[in-house]
């Protein structure tokens, strides 16, 4: 039986975008034109951990119960080479002086044409750690910067002509 072969996706063409989480424009920007925070060339952090809870049941000695108590998400990583916009340490800094805002974003994973296959929204985000360029005189590396967003809740979207619902 032949047919059309469909190869995971590529890990390195995704956009990231996001909105202050009290704007009424957060529920769906990904693809309608907002701009993105920028390039990046790495992404991690996408993970959501259930927490269990052992029972150990009275007189069943060859069994531990496991039920589920809560969810937590891992930050999510971003990193890109420096550039002129500042727009990444601004947000991180206007919490440093107690003035920050909250941000829904998503992360787009996007085929060779360009064309979104999937998509992680979180919210609420919170920029809990900035990393500015490691330099070194004697290495003619890319200047590096960091940001690590702390959220309240990673959601995999679903859906294809609507991408994607709703939190």
């Amino acid at each position: 039986m032949t047919g059309d072969r469909i190869d995971p996706f590529r890990g390195y063409n995704f956009s990231v975008s996001m909105s202050d989480s009290t704007s009424a424009l957060s529920v769906a920007f990904s693809l309608s034109g907002i701009p993105s925070v920028g390039n990046f060339s790495e992404c991690s952090g996408l993970e959501t951990t259930l927490d269990v809870e052992d029972y150990k049941e009275g007189g069943n000695n060859g069994l531990i119960r496991k039920f589920p108590t809560r969810v937590t998400w891992g930050n999510i990583k971003l990193r890109r080479g420096i550039a002129l916009n500042d727009e990444l340490w601004l947000w991180h800094f206007d919490f440093v002086e107690g003035h920050g805002k909250r941000r829904d974003g998503v992360i787009t994973l996007m085929d060779e044409r360009q064309n979104p296959v999937k998509a992680w929204r979180f919210k609420r985000g919170l920029p809990v750690r900035y990393v500015g360029p490691a330099m070194n005189a004697a290495q003619s590396q890319i200047a590096i910067e960091e940001l690590e967003i702390g959220h309240e809740g990673l959601k995999l979207m679903r859906g294809s002509g609507g991408l994607f619902g709703g939190f």
